[in-house]
């Protein structure tokens, strides 16, 4: 939990400020108010908090208050300021929703997003002056009712019957095809789990068969929320291309065509691993012990742990063009700061205890080159890099929290020792010393 689960949650609130936060029922109601919690975004303090305060779990005064501090949050926004059509906003409409701004700020967020799993002989991006024909096909193929459309291949995306016949018939004829499989919500959403990673019911054999008719390009867009085992179309030479789009949104089919046709050059990066069907199967899917156990033969998940076979590893993603990188600038050694009276835990005192006052002055500045070749424009380390540009970005670590871990008992260390920093292709050791 210490490790793994509850350090993006300590990060929000810490680092990002926030003015609420909340967790579950009567009691933890309670909890939360006894510690200064004000409002809960969802509808537990609103049905929990009477019984809490019958319970005597919490005092009535407790509740008094976080109703004042809510109450002063809204004046501070203006809720009580009179007319609201003459306020600061007041002024906003429907016609404010769907601005040209809005529509490219969605068309820019999708295009940014879209992931290039595969791409054999550089098939893509597809001459828009080349291509005469273009087959779109499979059951996310239209988004306008929840991505099913006239040319869909199945019915839905759980594809229980798949219209195979139709499907060869078109793909047959046209110059390049794209099929768009996946899942959408009625398959994976919040409180919606799947039960299988691999594409949902005929979708694999639908995709075979399309691809073995195919006279040209044939590639294959995922849209899920989730990765996938896609093994056999990687495998597959006829598939020549893989894209995930994940859930685009409004202008998801735009930036597809963007990326296909090459007006837009691909530099989304996976968020997550993508595991085999074989992974879901065999390891229990509610243990949530993060570290491989070879007692148990649990094999660990994430990057982190996880060293088995992988369809497509965390942070994989190709692009049109090619860029190099080198390290300008780091350090090789890093002295921390710490108390003097710490008690080492190992006879070379091999770690120190991150804690207040314990693990100090641990900043450290890396310096990394990049050269983009080529003549795509490309986005790679957080940065926009048109052809041939070279830049320089900077990032700063925190020794002690960036390089920490935590041990059985919960306690935050940092190992000291060598370390290695890892940005893209490049590496760097450094070393720890207090």
């Amino acid at each position: 939990m210490e490790d793994t689960y509850q350090p993006p949650f300590k990060s929000c609130v810490l680092d990002g400020n926030v003015a609420s936060v909340i967790k579950t029922p009567e009691q933890v109601a309670a909890d939360a108010l006894n510690a200064g919690l004000d409002l809960n975004c969802g509808n537990w303090l609103k049905s929990k908090t009477m019984a809490a305060v019958k319970g005597g779990l919490v005092e009535e005064l407790v509740v008094n208050k976080a109703v004042s501090n809510n109450f002063a949050t809204l004046l501070r926004l203006g809720f009580f300021d009179g007319d609201p059509s003459k306020q600061m906003y007041g002024k906003l409409g429907p016609e404010d929703v769907c601005t040209p701004a809005h529509r490219e700020l969605a068309h820019e967020a999708a295009r940014q997003g879209i992931v290039l799993l595969k791409n054999a002989l550089q098939s893509l991006p597809l001459s828009a002056t080349a291509i005469n024909s273009l087959a779109v096909i499979g059951p996310n193929a239209n988004a306008t009712t929840t991505m099913i459309g006239n040319y869909a291949g199945c019915s839905n995306t759980k594809c229980a019957d798949a219209q195979l016949e139709e499907a060869r018939k078109v793909a047959a004829k046209a110059d390049a095809v794209v099929l768009v499989m996946g899942t959408d919500q009625s398959i994976e959403a919040e409180s919606l789990d799947r039960t299988s990673i691999s594409l949902p019911g005929q979708q694999n054999r639908l995709v075979s068969e399309v691809a073995s008719v195919s006279k040209g390009p044939v590639i294959l867009v995922i849209m899920s929320g989730g990765g996938m085992d896609i093994q056999f179309a990687k495998e597959n030479p006829k598939i020549t291309s893989i894209l995930w789009v994940g859930f685009p949104g409004e202008a998801g089919g735009t930036a597809l065509a963007d990326v296909i046709f090459g007006r837009y050059n691909p530099g989304g990066r996976l968020s997550m691993t993508w595991y085999p069907q074989f992974f879901a199967e065999t390891v229990n899917m509610t243990n949530m012990n993060m570290r491989a156990n070879l007692t148990t033969g649990h094999p660990g998940y994430t990057y982190r742990f996880y060293r088995g076979t992988t369809v497509y590893p965390f942070g994989y993603g190709l692009s049109y063009s090619r860029f190099v990188q080198w390290m300008v600038r780091a350090p090789k050694l890093v002295k921390l700061s710490s108390d003097e009276d710490q008690v080492c835990r190992f006879p070379e005192c091999e770690t120190i205890e991150v804690d207040d006052g314990v693990c100090r002055n641990s900043g450290f500045e890396v310096v990394i080159g990049v050269k983009m070749l080529g003549k795509w424009m490309e986005v790679t380390v957080l940065v926009f890099l048109a052809p041939q540009e070279v830049r320089l970005v900077r990032f700063e670590v925190d020794g002690c929290r960036h390089l920490s871990v935590v041990d059985e008992d919960g306690n935050r260390k940092v190992a000291l020792g060598e370390h290695v920093l890892q940005v893209g292709d490049v590496t760097h050791s450094l070393y720890l010393q207090t």
